[in-house]
């Protein structure tokens, strides 16, 4: 499972070029035009494998906790306690990533993410259950920020925006694909079993990662595991950590403990003054885990703050959706659910093609138009009378996900635009982690918003009030994308296919070459090389 990390040859270290039929097949594959292309399947075959489940688990909690002689609300956890070790891992292995290599952390990611699932789909009580959660948390982290900077990678800075099209189409198509799969599964063979299920799928996509994905890490960078943990920054690591997890725990127990009971209160000062001494560590520290200078690019501070706030509206109304109509309008929760599911679908069919026309258009128009139509969504959530047509119900789910369909490619690829190839794996897990801050903050806010109304209008206008929070939000998100600057598109980037191969590989694909005589290639150069994913961009940091 290791791999060179960008010096050793290949598949050891100082081992000679090799010949075999599969090391001639990978290089040729490496310097094909279309590897990229290959890079980005890979990626999503993974994420597919563990996102397929995300959503469909909740379903199954009731189920859960007769089986295993506990409550729903203990089990509330499972869904916790991932998020909270999330924020604590993605920093650090976003980091490693870059110094280490990220297809060596992509893997191992996928590889812990079957021991999850194994330690899921046997667990004998709820506290291994939440466990094997947690566990999932940390594979999350460490496959999302690597898999997100392969795929960075391997596209030159103008197409990074299609890239990211398709992988918000499996970001949310898999739970949507897992709860039409999933819920008779757990109907008839029980929850364990939608996780044995899963298993395969991760080895299928562990299997292709091995086969396509490139090797690498930053040049210079060490080559063993101790060596990669020396270059990190770990008082930066605590206190970020800290930081995280305290105003996690405190944005997703606020509704039940309160917004102003002491256990509340006393995380958000933790966190506060977790997050003030990492930025005076982050001033002075040699190697430091996040870069302050990331904020003063302009593409990355409001690449992030439109992630944030679009996913602060489009979760924060998921979430209040079901419960809405089930309390106020008498759903059952059969059919809200699959009428919710039309919002994710359209979030997944329109992504890829909103990444081909960011391409033409820019990520800024792409970001505003985004974010001021799942703004109208929010406001069309607040015209529901007495009984709404089906039609307006569509109309404003359908809306949501068109909007953040339309948003999200171009706000995380303008925010990747500014950096270098060895800066990626850190970056996406500040993307992510910030995403996910927004995601959590959304949910529990316009959830407050909502159940703090009941007295005042009434249980309809309360939800009202809660989708105007959710509209604020995207108006935000409007604002901050209109602060983008488009990526400059001089012509198609091509990935350098020296730079994705080891000296083995490099050796192998040369005999290949030779044996066909149809080319020659060298580090930099062939038909998957020229200007590279590097080249293709210009460095506009502000």
């Amino acid at each position: 499972m290791a791999d060179s990390g960008g010096t050793g040859d290949w598949p050891g270290r100082g081992s000679a070029a090799p010949t075999t039929a599969f090391a001639r097949r990978r290089a040729r594959l490496l310097a094909s035009p279309r590897y990229r292309w290959w890079v980005l399947w890979a990626v999503l075959a993974g994420l597919l494998s563990v996102n397929i489940t995300f959503t469909v688990f909740v379903v199954a909690l009731p189920q859960v906790a007769r089986q295993l002689h506990t409550t729903t609300s203990t089990l509330t956890w499972t869904s916790t306690a991932p998020l909270l070790a999330f924020g604590v891992a993605a920093p650090v292995l976003g980091k490693l990533g870059d110094v280490w290599g990220h297809r060596t952390l992509y893997l191992w990611g996928l590889a812990g993410a079957a021991l999850s699932v194994v330690l899921t789909a046997t667990a004998p009580t709820a506290g291994v259950l939440i466990l094997a959660r947690a566990l999932d948390g940390v594979q999350g982290a460490a496959t999302g920020a690597t898999s997100m900077a392969l795929v960075l990678r391997v596209f030159s800075s103008e197409e990074r925006v299609k890239a990211m099209g398709w992988w918000s189409l499996v970001g949310a198509g898999g739970p949507v694909l897992g709860i039409t799969v999933g819920a008779p599964v757990i109907q008839y063979l029980g929850w364990r079993a939608l996780f044995w299920f899963e298993l395969p799928l991760m080895a299928v996509a562990l299997v292709i990662a091995t086969l396509v994905l490139p090797t690498g890490g930053a040049p210079g960078a060490p080559t063993t595991v101790s060596g990669a943990l020396s270059e990190l920054d770990w008082r930066g690591s605590v206190a970020l950590a800290v930081a995280v997890t305290a105003g996690l725990l405190a944005l997703d127990q606020a509704p039940s403990w309160g917004w102003s009971a002491p256990p509340t209160v006393a995380l958000a000062g933790l966190s506060a003054v977790s997050a003030v001494w990492f930025v005076l560590h982050e001033r002075v520290a040699p190697r430091p885990l996040v870069p302050l200078r990331y904020f003063r690019t302009r593409n990355f501070t409001f690449g992030v703050v439109t992630q944030a706030t679009t996913n602060f509206a489009y979760m924060g109304g998921f979430f209040l959706f079901p419960i809405l109509m089930e309390n106020v309008y008498g759903y059952s929760e059969t059919r809200a659910g699959l009428v919710s599911t039309a919002r994710p679908l359209l979030f997944s069919l329109v992504a890829p093609v909103a990444g081909y026309a960011a391409a033409v258009v820019g990520e800024r128009l792409s970001a505003v138009i985004g974010s001021a139509v799942l703004a109208t969504s929010m406001v069309l959530f607040t015209r529901f009378g007495a009984q709404p047509s089906m039609v307006l119900v569509l109309t404003a789910l359908a809306l949501s996900g068109v909007g953040i369909g339309i948003a999200t490619p171009s706000a995380a690829a303008s925010a990747a635009n500014e950096f270098r190839e060895d800066e990626l794996g850190v970056m996406s897990a500040a993307q992510l982690l910030i995403t996910q801050i927004g995601v959590v903050a959304g949910i529990q806010v316009m959830v407050t918003v909502q159940a703090s109304g009941h007295d005042v209008g009434g249980v309809p206008t309360s939800f009202h009030r809660a989708y105007l929070v959710g509209a604020a939000a995207a108006v935000v998100a409007a604002i901050s994308g209109a602060f983008v600057r488009n990526t400059p598109r001089p012509g198609r980037g091509r990935f350098d296919a020296g730079a994705a191969m080891s000296a083995g590989e490099a050796g192998a694909l040369e005999a290949a070459v030779a044996e066909a005589g149809a080319l020659e290639v060298g580090p930099g150069s062939g038909p998957g090389g020229g200007s590279g994913g590097r080249s293709g961009r210009t460095d506009r940091r502000t």
